[in-house]
């Protein structure tokens, strides 16, 4: 019985440390739209060296490719020094055994206007803020669009939306008069909310919460306390690993030498 319950706590440990053997996407600067010739900066910022993350891309021309085919390899980092609406596609890290990293999208835009506008996913209760702009200016007066309808105009050409939630998700783009319309962007948002403010968009300063509008606490304490074992399991489960492991053996060692 001891014996299986230490197999069985070795298995979950095991299983809980091959998580932290994952690699993240940052892209510099950290925006989802373009203009051509723009640079741009990929990199696979891993937890695992030897694992052997690199970056590839999927676009309408080619499927799978490796930095060296598109950029300039740095590492697990990749360089575009000089960007083209052939570039724009899916970009995801990959390892030696198949693994993959969270993908982004990338568009690189040959038109006037684009939406600058948080490329990887926004976690719920954050602030997000929404850029529109030209090759040249970045305060021109510009309207704001989610699926096609209008959400605001703005005359300094960017807007902040407070407190996001999961209604927030969706397709964003922008329209500077005289100029054009940006290339639509898609807003992912994940997470669990931490407040309890309905999304608002930026224009006048929140009021204050009364006592009577206040929220009761949430139910979900002991979900909170599983969600805290599993991260601390997941941190220093290498280490619990070692002790169990070495303890084993100490509790199995030869208790003497024979004559």
């Amino acid at each position: 019985m001891k014996e299986t319950s230490l197999h069985f706590l070795l298995s979950v440990l095991s299983v809980l440390s091959c998580t932290t053997d994952q690699a993240r996407l940052t892209l510099s600067p950290s925006s989802s739209q373009f203009f051509e010739g723009d640079s741009l900066s990929l990199s696979c910022e891993e937890d695992d060296s030897s694992a052997g993350w690199t970056l590839r891309r999927n676009t309408t021309r080619e499927t799978r490719t490796q930095c060296d085919d598109w950029g300039t390899s740095a590492g697990s980092s990749c360089n575009i020094s000089l960007s083209f609406p052939s570039d724009s596609g899916v970009y995801w890290c990959e390892s030696r055994e198949g693994a993959t990293s969270q993908s982004i999208n990338i568009t690189v835009s040959g038109g006037a206007v684009i939406l600058q506008s948080p490329v990887l996913p926004v976690m719920e209760g954050e602030n997000i803020t929404l850029i529109c702009r030209t090759q040249t200016s970045s305060d021109l007066p510009a309207d704001f669009y989610k699926h096609g309808s209008l959400i605001i105009d703005r005359p300094t050409g960017h807007v902040t939306i407070l407190h996001v939630s999961k209604a927030d998700e969706g397709v964003y783009r922008c329209n500077i008069r005289g100029h054009g319309e940006s290339p639509p962007g898609w807003i992912s948002v994940t997470g669990t909310p931490t407040t309890t403010a309905p999304p608002t968009i930026a224009v006048p300063p929140p009021e204050p919460t009364t006592a009577s509008s206040a929220v009761p606490p949430s139910d979900s304490a002991p979900l909170q306390q599983v969600f805290t074992v599993v991260r601390y399991l997941v941190v220093f489960c290498p280490y619990v690993i070692s002790t169990v492991l070495l303890v084993s053996l100490y509790r199995h060692r030869p208790t003497g030498i024979g004559g």
